[in-house]
């Protein structure tokens, strides 16, 4: 299914920051950008006024019969202890056996657990909650401090930035590297934040200067087809790599290992999309050494072989 209907599913309670995630990520019109434009809109339990969790209030103009086109349906954070709204559990179940996806930001996962949508699957939410969603829906296979889990059909994110991270992924798996990127560079916020990363992390994004790795990774990101093993970077930083290792993930949330790959992986996607180069010569230029090792990588984090990639997105 590419992804063209998107409807953010409010009620009362719900967070303004999560909310405006949805809009900033799916909402507006980048077509300047070669973005596509989605058919977005604002919906509620029933059309009328909505109370935001600080106090202020929307007017929705659609109700339930939104969810019915949706290709995907948000979920922003909301109030963790209000049952579900009237019709809720339901529309949510209906546009699930009809194949929409399902995203939720923060605590948004809780309504897709009160709905059951989360029973066997892997999800996660904010870390301060993964100890309450677990114990509220045994069933549900919760992954604690990580950005994101991607189940297939449901996508569940940690709080506020990390939502824009899932968004980013969704926009990625449907219209390709260079759209997400184009997304990304609208909002300020990195293209690409793989969803293992760790939620709590010194630094978020590294600043560039003498204290941080912020300069390490900049020459990484521009070096990616240099050894770029865990004693090879040490050195480079003048630190010993048991040192290394632990200021790394310390101020990436990731390490150095994974950080390397997916910088890898993310510069394979444009290469394929928008060059004709062989799949041997972006494995070298990237890195990765030979078409097996980028295989390899490249289908256990996307989910695509480099050639069915290059089929789908190519330019």
């Amino acid at each position: 299914m590419t992804l063209q209907n998107v409807a953010a599913f409010i009620w009362d309670g719900v967070a303004p920051f999560e909310f405006g995630v949805l809009c900033e990520a799916f909402g507006l019109d980048r077509r300047d950008d070669g973005v596509p434009l989605l058919d977005f809109d604002v919906c509620a339990p029933e059309p009328g006024a909505v109370r935001f969790s600080l106090g202020f209030s929307m007017n929705v103009e659609h109700g339930l019969e939104r969810l019915e086109g949706a290709d995907l349906i948000a979920i922003p954070a909301m109030q963790r202890g209000r049952p579900l709204p009237d019709g809720v559990r339901d529309a949510l179940l209906r546009a699930y056996d009809r194949g929409a996806r399902l995203l939720s930001v923060c605590s948004g996962a809780f309504a897709l657990g009160e709905a059951g949508l989360l029973d066997g699957i892997e999800c996660t939410t904010h870390w301060k909650y993964t100890d309450e969603l677990a114990a509220r829906f045994p069933e549900a296979k919760v992954v604690p401090e990580v950005l994101y889990v991607d189940s297939g059909q449901v996508v569940t994110s940690a709080g506020t930035a990390a939502g824009l991270d899932a968004t980013l992924h969704i926009w990625r798996q449907e219209y390709g590297a260079q759209v997400a990127s184009a997304v990304a560079r609208r909002m300020v916020v990195p293209p690409q934040r793989d969803g293992g990363q760790a939620q709590f992390i010194a630094r978020a994004v590294p600043e560039c200067d003498a204290d941080t790795l912020g300069p390490l990774l900049g020459w990484i990101v521009e070096n990616l087809d240099q050894p770029l093993d865990v004693d090879s970077l040490a050195r480079r930083s003048l630190m010993s790599p048991r040192t290394f290792a632990r200021r790394f993930r310390a101020e990436t949330g990731a390490t150095p290992h994974s950080w390397v790959t997916n910088q890898r992986v993310l510069r394979a996607e444009q290469l394929l999309e928008s060059s004709d180069r062989s799949v041997e010569w972006i494995a070298d230029e990237v890195g990765f050494g030979n078409a097996a090792t980028l295989r390899h990588h490249f289908t256990r984090v996307r989910g695509l072989s480099p050639q069915a990639y290059r089929r789908r997105f190519a330019c």
